[in-house]
């Protein structure tokens, strides 16, 4: 992408927590910032991602352009990186793909998203594939309410995202497709799990008049953790239903929409 263009769009990913427009709507996109290999100077380009666990996978396509993006040539000098997601920004390495697990995460890639296959064919060169791994997580910005409403729009985002795949989806389940869902529930049960075991009983010892509300939520909380074993098993099966996983997700979105919003409500002008 132009330089000038790219700006527009970073610009716009950080006034809005990640949100942006245009050709980028509701796409997963990320802030990749590099350290220049010849000049040392900081680089930050908008980038398309995805999901994989407790890693995220980007791919140096360029567009489809003949060479291999600065950035790519950047993190192979300079692996330490920055990434912004909306939510976090943080520091990861940047871990280049080799071999077979390069060419399975690139395979999983296409069937999702045809466009990375017409990418490398038009490049006529293959893609690398980079993992991102988190070495260091900081806090969103703002205030604690503030990061609290954030982080809870990351996970409505995702799920959203993550609907709207499941719903365009075929008779077959693509395995990108299943690795995004399931790394939603792990990390909407790893935000529940910290919100149980320490936000939680820090708010009760300094307010006790709010146990109501906390109970309530802890409730919720493991209803929402039934609804994401429901949905991890389905996708354990061998060929899952597209049909029946997006009636899973529906329950989930619903159950968590109520349940976010009640914590906001609540929690937002508590914690500020």
């Amino acid at each position: 992408m132009p330089i000038d263009f790219n700006q527009q769009i970073i610009e716009e990913f950080r006034a809005n927590k990640g949100q942006v427009g245009g050709p980028f709507e509701g796409a997963r996109l990320l802030l990749l910032t590099t350290v220049g290999a010849k000049t040392g100077a900081r680089h930050t380009t908008p980038l398309g991602y995805l999901p994989d666990g407790d890693r995220i996978l980007v791919i140096a396509s360029a567009g489809g352009a003949p060479r291999h993006p600065a950035w790519y040539h950047n993190l192979r000098a300079n692996p330490q990186v920055t990434v912004e997601d909306g939510a976090f920004t943080y520091q990861a390495k940047a871990v280049v793909l080799e071999g077979d697990e390069r060419d399975r995460m690139f395979a999983r890639a296409v069937e999702l998203d045809p466009g990375w296959g017409r990418y490398e064919s038009t490049a006529k060169r293959v893609l690398p594939v980079v993992a991102l791994v988190p070495t260091d997580y900081g806090p969103p910005s703002g205030s604690m309410g503030e990061a609290l409403k954030t982080i809870h729009d990351a996970f409505r985002k995702e799920l959203a995202l993550i609907r709207a795949e499941v719903a365009a989806s075929g008779p077959r389940l693509a395995a990108q497709l299943r690795v995004n869902c399931l790394t939603a529930c792990q990390n909407l049960h790893g935000h529940h799990s910290k919100e149980d075991g320490y936000m939680f009983p820090a708010l009760e010892d300094r307010y006790p008049e709010f146990a109501p509300v906390v109970e309530r939520l802890r409730a919720e909380h493991a209803v929402v953790q039934g609804l994401l074993e429901r949905l991890q098993a389905l996708l354990a099966a061998d060929d899952p239903d597209p049909k029946a996983l997006l009636g899973e997700v529906d329950r989930l979105i619903g159950e968590l929409e109520a349940h976010l919003d009640y914590e906001e409500e609540h929690l937002v002008p508590l914690l500020d």
